[in-house]
């Protein structure tokens, strides 16, 4: 045969370089890009409310950084521990973590807790675009202020279902001048101690204690607030330009409170709720209960001479904390010009057919995935306040949630069966329980309250409400699922019964992470156990969570690989991993 000549041989090889550089190019768009970020958790002094205290911070800020990312990314999160006494984990609230659930954050479920002066390296892909946070998922570090916003943006060449010209993020929050500690000794104490309401609510981070931007305007004993504009509880003032759409991203983090949320003389339109789509819906004002999203758009089509409030209150407590307040300024005029009108109204706090007139709007915008028409297995979880050994503790099922020292992903995939009570909680509660009165019997079981599901498997939860220990009283739950979205099918008043299921919309029912549970009533909720791992199912208040108020669901652990030694080396499982690299 006659060798090719030089000639051809470099056209050869040029070609086989363009096709090469084509296809990683094409790998890497299917693949995304890899964003690489550094935490280091560590305590500081701040003033979020204009009263100086430790607050949590990432990298010296607080809250910690705002995340981006594009659909289809990874994110390469490195986390070192810098608190002195005690350990961390970071939870990607709304993120699937499909692949992998050792990367979900949740101290004794999904991995151990990161020690003092160690790392850990988050490794996981963004999927799906839309509007996320994060935040501390050990102890009540949330509640200390670990937390910050995670914005997953289209990929490139992507659409979104709507227009807007410009964005902000609303990242809410509550503050408390007692230390998580002080809260936590007394949540555990007897007798118990309440942590009680906030001091105040944090737009951005930031509040007023001492003062009121509103002192003018409305009825109140503080002093007008004023500012040099560089102070830490300043306000974070939000600038628009007249007669434009701008998508504002909230985020409730709070640890106790449920909130409204209005803009002085403009329209809410909501689009997003959880990182999945909605039938777009006009209102005055929305409600969000700690652990929701929302994306609404704004229009600023009000009088360009003006400012305009940007207002939240408590919903659903009687409200001891005062309204948090910011400014829209329309940058035709300064920001220094404080509105001359009041804030919004905060709706009535126990107004609760308001509440649920808001709730019911939120549903799958057209093309959403719709829910399988069956369930496989049912779950119904009552919620109850009750005693464990003098103890004032939340359970469900009457078992209250203890969280093992060896995280239930390494107990469970590498059958370490002496690391928590294999039991599984019961499936329902008694037919003739008293939902309106306190429990007839107050005492509880600490347990471990893992439910095992089989993969793939349509699993439908009833969450039922019921009165608390004493008195006559029934509070607002927000729950959240971590590695799912759910179906919300339904909610109802007083005790889910067979017949409710007439109720369902099995047609347009919105896909979310987490769902309120409105007093003495229900929430039918439904997902199909896709993913496996390890996951928690948990009340996002914080307090209630501490107090033992959530279920764990272990679904085809078996399938996990790749899990990272120090995942898992603690506990019962710090021998096995000594030598190992993965699991």
């Amino acid at each position: 045969m006659v060798p090719l000549s030089p000639l051809i041989n470099n056209i050869m090889r040029l070609r086989g370089e363009i096709l090469c550089c084509i296809w990683l190019c094409l790998l890497q768009l299917s693949l995304g890009a890899v964003r690489h970020y550094k935490f280091d958790v560590e305590y500081m002094y701040g003033e979020p409310d204009c009263q100086e205290h430790v607050v949590m911070g990432i990298n010296g800020q607080f809250p910690g950084p705002t995340i981006r990312a594009e659909a289809g990314d990874t994110l390469h999160v490195i986390l070192t521990n810098k608190l002195s006494t005690e350990g961390t984990v970071i939870h990607w609230h709304g993120i699937r973590q499909y692949g992998t659930p050792w990367a979900d954050g949740t101290a004794s479920v999904s991995q151990c807790a990161i020690a003092p002066g160690e790392t850990f390296h988050y490794r996981f892909k963004v999927e799906r675009a839309g509007t996320y946070f994060y935040h501390g998922h050990y102890g009540m570090q949330r509640t200390a202020g670990l937390y910050g916003s995670l914005i997953v943006d289209l990929a490139e060449g992507k659409k979104e279902a709507f227009h807007y010209d410009g964005e902000f993020n609303l990242l809410l929050s509550d503050w408390w001048h007692k230390t998580i500690h002080q809260q936590e000794v007394g949540l555990s104490s007897i007798p118990f101690r309440w942590i009680n309401e906030p001091q105040s609510l944090l737009i951005n981070g930031r509040g007023q204690y001492n003062c009121s931007l509103a002192a003018n305007l409305v009825k109140t004993t503080l002093p007008q607030c004023k500012f040099r504009g560089n102070e830490q509880c300043a306000p974070h003032i939000f600038h628009v330009h007249p007669n434009k759409t701008y998508r504002i991203r909230i985020a409730s983090t709070t640890s106790l409170a449920s909130l409204n949320l209005a803009i002085g003389d403009h329209k809410l339109v909501v689009v997003e709720a959880d990182g999945n789509y909605v039938q777009p819906f006009t209102v005055d004002d929305i409600d969000i209960y700690s652990g929701e999203t929302y994306s609404v758009l704004l229009t600023t089509n009000q009088d360009p001479k003006k400012n305009y409030w940007i207002s939240i209150g408590v919903r659903g407590r009687k409200p001891n904390t005062p309204q948090g307040l910011t400014i829209l300024n329309y940058k035709t005029i300064s920001a220094s010009v404080f509105p001359t009108s009041p804030p919004p109204i905060t709706p009535q706090w126990n107004d609760y057919n308001r509440s649920k007139a808001f709730t019911y709007k939120v549903l799958a915008l057209e093309g959403t995935e719709k829910p399988p028409q069956h369930y496989d297995r049912r779950i119904l979880l009552l919620n109850t306040q009750n005693l464990v050994g003098g103890f004032t503790r939340w359970a469900i099922n009457n078992v209250s949630l203890a969280l093992p020292s060896t995280p239930y992903l390494g107990s469970i995939k590498f059958n370490v069966n002496a690391a928590f009570d294999t039991k599984s909680p019961p499936d329902t509660f008694s037919e003739d329980y008293d939902i309106y009165n306190p429990p007839s019997n107050n005492n509880s079981n600490i347990g471990s309250g893992v439910y095992t599901l089989q993969f793939n498997q349509v699993v439908d939860v009833i969450l039922q409400n019921a009165n608390v220990l004493s008195g006559k009283n029934s509070e607002i739950h927000s729950w959240h699922l971590h590695g799912h979205d759910f179906w919300v099918l339904g909610y109802g008043d007083g005790k889910f019964e067979q017949g409710d299921e007439r109720k369902f919309n099995l047609k347009n029912p919105p896909l979310r992470n987490t769902a309120v549970i409105f007093p003495y009533g229900w929430t039918a909720l439904r997902f199909k156990a896709d993913n496996p791992g390890v996951w928690a199912f948990h009340c996002h208040i914080e307090p209630h969570l501490y107090m033992g108020m959530g279920v764990i669901f272990a679904e085809a652990v078996q399938n996990v690989k790749r899990i990272p030694r120090e995942a898992l080396a603690c506990g019962l499982l710090r021998k096995v991993f000594i030598n190992k690299k993965h699991g």
